[in-house]
């Protein structure tokens, strides 16, 4: 179970265009008396276990005071010796990593350590306020894997600049970097941000939400497809996120990781039906009962897709694995 203790915009030295991160974590107390109050409230209900891990997300904890960063991981290490979590994460900025500070991180029980790339092309990262180059993102993920821990890289569609060239590049790159671990997450235009200022003006137009399902499926069928785990797509639908005048624009959507695992499962039998001969067709889908909802499609879209704009009449079976299976109406 992932504990998590937000540490909002703490240490990051860049205002990136996008980012209100107070409102992404949810969370509005910053700095140690934050975390003291968060782990507090997770100790009361949280059953202590090895299996457990407490994740610093929210800013960049390696560029944070190297006093704060000792106090919050040596805050963590109570709770550690306590036998609440076995071990932590944290996210942090590409150009706030070296072997010094992953030396203290694995004193203190960190094994995952995720870099807020975004992108790896250097023009988007200009135009995002990033402040980092994609080497930093290289040299950085160079590091964390030669110590021995676990890299994630956080990824985004929809940013400023980023054309499906650019996300192309980046897909192409990460493969080679190979972390084992993605985030992927469409830009959304946040109250209070840059990118805000910039929709109202009219020089940013964000996604839509097909567009953003189709690049991250792009990302996501490449990246599963090489081994690499993606652990989370699109930000998670809390409370303050989804409070009204929030979100202003962008491809929001509270089940968004659903609505691309489903479109990845279309092209999927989208490709076999490529590779059948000319014929009149009948489909069987075999698909375990907790996929069947990806395989339908949300407000069965999947389903209506090949049934209405390919004339493919479908059946859907439960069975233990996906499974797709063609009948040639004219033998049957």
């Amino acid at each position: 179970m992932i504990l998590p203790v937000f540490i909002p915009h703490l240490g990051c030295p860049h205002q990136c265009v996008f980012c209100n991160q107070r409102t992404i974590s949810g969370e509005t107390e910053s700095g140690l008396g934050g975390a003291q109050r968060q782990l507090a409230e997770l100790s009361t209900w949280v059953r202590p276990s090895l299996e457990n891990q407490l994740a610093f997300y929210g800013g960049s904890f390696t560029a944070l005071d190297l006093k704060l960063q000792q106090a919050l991981l040596e805050l963590a290490e109570t709770y550690r010796a306590q036998g609440l979590f076995g071990s932590l994460r944290l996210s942090t900025r590409p150009d706030a990593i070296d072997n010094q500070e992953l030396a203290l991180l694995k004193t203190h029980g960190v094994t995952v350590v995720e870099l807020g790339a975004q992108s790896l092309d250097d023009r988007v990262l200009a135009l995002t306020e990033r402040g980092h180059s994609a080497r930093d993102v290289w040299e950085a993920s160079r590091l964390i894997q030669a110590a021995g821990f676990t890299l994630g890289l956080q990824l985004m569609t929809g940013l400023p600049g980023q054309d499906r060239e650019s996300l192309l590049q980046t897909r192409d790159q990460v493969l080679a970097i190979h972390p084992e671990l993605v985030r992927i997450y469409p830009v959304l235009v946040i109250q209070g941000t840059p990118l805000a200022a910039a929709y109202r003006q009219g020089s940013y137009q964000p996604q839509s939400l097909e567009d953003a399902v189709e690049e991250s499926t792009l990302l996501y069928d490449a990246f599963t497809g090489a081994g690499i785990q993606v652990i989370r797509l699109g930000l998670q639908p809390d409370r303050e996120l989804c409070a009204p005048g929030h979100i202003l624009a962008g491809p929001f959507h509270p089940a968004f990781g659903e609505l691309v695992k489903s479109y990845s499962i279309r092209l999927k039998i989208l490709r076999q039906i490529a590779s059948l001969p000319p014929g009149n067709y009948n489909m069987v889908i075999t698909c375990p009962k907790g996929l069947e909802s990806m395989v339908r499609g949300q407000h069965r879209s999947n389903l209506r897709y090949f049934q209405e704009e390919l004339g493919l009449p479908v059946t859907l079976e439960t069975g233990e694995k996906l499974e797709v299976r063609f009948y040639d109406r004219e033998t049957v």
